[in-house]
């Protein structure tokens, strides 16, 4: 599958073992050369031409397509299918493909920031995704708004539009899915990190005094004290992942190198946000941070440049 290059987010589709694209299209935008895809999986044969058929009112009602071999194909105007490809998917639009929203609502809130990135292809595609419709009890949801968030402030160097969606995920209680709270104590510290950047110590320590909750919602007392040696520890001996950044760094593996500083930061940052621990101090947590988020903009950079994004 290929990846969002870093600076543009410019996509272009999964491909398969032949070198096609394989994706989801409107019915009207099936075209000469495109195969459908079989539930079974295996591809129809190619399509030699589209035309549109209209009701009895005029609206476009049926996509009907010739197939190389004689067959007809007719599909439901404005449906969706998935087909196999030699066509990269276009460009998405902030004008037309983020979805009208109710103000004030989450969805409204993805696309004002989304708007701000007109260019950027891979926030126009989760933010369009999103704009469709937020379930705040998705925990794939809440993953997809952390994710873009984060990308907001470590790749475009945007931290009041990644503060701006984090505060969809950092109102929300924690209820005991640990599933759905993974991202939310992700945004938390992604939260309490901008805030101390900016000098903003009250709201940061709001923040990071949230992380807490999971340990502190154990009301078996020698549980209790036992979560609280085990995440002691973890303070203290976190796992930076020193050893896989400098073999990803040593053999030239930019996204490998990428994908394990990532891990680091956001380790450094949940550290920063709970105060630091017995190991690390607040001053060392904050330089530390600073020179992850620098090392990622390089890279980003780095990658863009070698053309694997």
């Amino acid at each position: 599958m290929t990846t969002p290059h870093p600076q543009t987010g410019q996509t272009t589709g999964q491909h398969d073992a032949g070198g096609d694209y394989l994706r989801s299209v409107k019915a009207q935008q099936v075209g000469p050369g495109d195969r459908f895809l079989k539930r079974q999986g295996d591809a129809s044969s190619a399509v030699a031409q589209v035309r549109t058929s209209r009701d009895d009112f005029g609206t476009p009602a049926l996509v009907v397509a010739t197939l190389e071999d004689g067959r007809e194909v007719r599909i439901a105007f404005g449906s969706t299918i998935r087909v196999r490809t030699h066509r990269p998917a276009p460009a998405l639009d902030a004008g037309t493909d983020l979805s009208p929203a109710e103000e004030g609502s989450p969805e409204a809130t993805v696309v004002q920031v989304a708007q701000l990135h007109p260019d950027n292809q891979h926030v126009l595609s989760v933010a369009s995704k999103l704009s469709r419709g937020i379930n705040l009890r998705s925990g794939s949801q809440l993953e997809d708004i952390d994710t873009l968030a984060r990308h907001l402030f470590i790749d475009l160097d945007d931290s009041d539009g990644a503060l701006t969606l984090t505060t969809l995920l950092t109102q929300l209680p924690y209820d005991g899915a640990m599933g759905r709270w993974k991202s939310i104590e992700s945004s938390l510290a992604l939260a309490a990190n901008i805030h101390f950047h900016r000098g903003e110590e009250v709201e940061g320590r709001a923040a990071g005094a949230r992380l807490s909750e999971p340990d502190e919602a154990e009301t078996d007392p020698i549980r209790a004290q036992r979560t609280a040696e085990i995440r002691q520890r973890q303070l203290n001996e976190p796992n930076l992942y020193d050893r896989e950044v400098l073999r990803a760094e040593g053999s030239g593996d930019l996204a490998g190198e990428r994908q394990w500083r990532e891990s680091r930061l956001a380790t450094l940052m949940y550290l920063r946000a709970r105060g630091g621990s017995e190991t690390f101090s607040e001053e060392e947590l904050d330089r530390r941070v600073r020179r992850e988020v620098t090392a990622l903009r390089g890279l980003a950079d780095r990658i863009a440049e070698a053309g694997e994004g």
